[in-house]
């Protein structure tokens, strides 16, 4: 593992982790809802990806009960052990999906998690998104029976608002409990939690933002601008949404050619930029957790904590994207 990577902590007393972190959602292996995003990754390909990352000091993982039905958390378990970690060496994160449930189903299924990670222990908890039949104060009341019993260390959120993430961090309270973390879609190409609320009352009580997508599915790496036909022969369906067709990419062009300028004077890639943008630009407070489908992205993503950008290159990429605040 690389050495001296700085630490940050997820909320007012969660654990430390690297400011990068490996997104999960691609080890799904072409199972479950929208498993076929990705191409199916072998057993072996999951553990050199996992391996590099590693190896570029990444100290935590996240993966989720939607990815593939769990079948992420079993490839991440099982390259984990492949490469010889024990639990506790490494930080997991993983989801409970709500829809079409109540809370009392964070207590049915927590044992099939801890089953699918086979010995590693959940180190965050979070709710994928807000949409249940139970209300927020019913999910963190089970989440904080899940922490009692010892079988979940912290809580966190995803997808939620700023009222809905205060009042979770409110529930939570009551059991003496912080919120670690709300994790949101945040990059370059989408800002928009810097005009609704949630970046602002995170800031304001110490919660973490996780940051998924921060590279907007390989967007701002520049690749799909200068070969459009890329997205056309790519599996799943990114190549449906709105920033791969043509007007999208022509949107988002100005922005992936300041990434480049600034990458080029920086000696990084692009996507370091716009990593490292999003590690920069609010102190600690924001952490990413980047995917990766290639050893050499993964590489890559993990370098990008090293990438030092110059208050002149945080106002140049702040201001290319400011539209995209909207």
């Amino acid at each position: 593992m690389a050495s001296n990577v700085p630490l940050r902590k997820l909320g007012p007393s969660g654990p430390f982790v690297s400011a990068i972190g490996l997104g999960c959602w691609q080890f799904s292996q072409g199972k479950g809802f929208f498993g076929n995003t990705w191409r199916t990754l072998s057993d072996e390909e999951v553990a050199e990806i996992v391996r590099v990352s590693l190896e570029g000091g990444i100290t935590w993982f996240d993966t989720a009960e939607s990815y593939g039905g769990g079948q992420s958390e079993r490839a991440l378990s099982a390259a984990l052990k492949k490469l010889g970690k024990a639990p506790g060496e490494v930080v997991i994160a993983t989801k409970w999906m709500p829809a079409f449930r109540t809370a009392r189903s964070l207590l049915k299924t927590i044992d099939v998690r801890l089953k699918n990670l086979d010995g590693f222990g959940i180190d965050l908890y979070q709710i994928h998104h807000p949409i249940s039949f139970s209300s927020t104060s019913d999910q963190m009341r089970a989440m904080a029976r899940l922490v009692e019993s010892g079988k979940v260390r912290h809580i966190g959120v995803s997808n939620f608002s700023a009222k809905n993430m205060l009042a979770a961090r409110h529930a939570l309270a009551a059991y003496g409990l912080s919120l670690a973390s709300n994790q949101v879609h945040y990059s370059l190409l989408n800002r928009k939690i810097e005009t609704n609320g949630v970046l602002a009352a995170a800031k304001d009580h110490g919660i973490t933002i996780i940051a998924y997508s921060p590279l907007e599915q390989g967007l701002l790496t520049g690749r799909f601008h200068d070969d459009p036909d890329l997205i056309r022969r790519s599996p799943g369906f990114r190549k449906h949404r709105a920033g791969f067709k043509t007007k999208g990419l022509a949107h988002s062009r100005p922005v992936v050619d300041t990434v480049r300028e600034v990458a080029a004077g920086r000696g990084a890639t692009p996507a370091q930029i716009a990593l490292a943008w999003l590690l920069q630009a609010h102190g600690d407070t924001v952490v990413a957790i980047p995917g990766a489908t290639k050893v050499a992205q993964a590489r890559d993503n993990a370098a990008a904590m090293a990438v030092m950008l110059t208050r002149d290159d945080l106002d140049r990429l702040d201001s290319v994207s400011a539209i995209f605040k909207k």
